[in-house]
């Protein structure tokens, strides 16, 4: 099996696995969006890892900008969203997914 693959495969595993655990919350919750957010800062452990997961995906949304405009791999933009809508747990190996295509 190729690198390439295991990278999809996480990706794809990045973004059923915290959805579960999203999905579990919202329905216990009236499916509240915002009860959901309130929930990343209920204690300062979690604030911490929100802002973690921040700024990681801010970075890997300039490093996805900086490599696109260079390599004109311009598929691999569909990383940024799904960093931004599901995780960095899915954006990040996706991205790679997308990057390691022979060229």
């Amino acid at each position: 099996m190729s690198l390439r693959y295991l990278w999809l495969a996480l990706a794809l595993w990045g973004a059923v696995h915290p959805m579960y655990y999203f999905m579990s919350y919202m329905a216990a919750n009236d499916w509240s969006l915002w009860q959901l957010i309130d929930a990343w800062y209920v204690n300062d452990s979690t604030h911490g890892l929100v802002w973690d997961l921040t700024i990681a995906a801010i970075a890997l949304t300039l490093w996805i900008l900086a490599e696109v405009a260079a390599r004109r791999n311009w598929v691999a933009l569909l990383a940024i969203p799904a960093t931004f809508c599901i995780g960095v747990s899915c954006g990040l190996p996706l991205y790679l997914y997308f990057r390691s295509k022979p060229v």
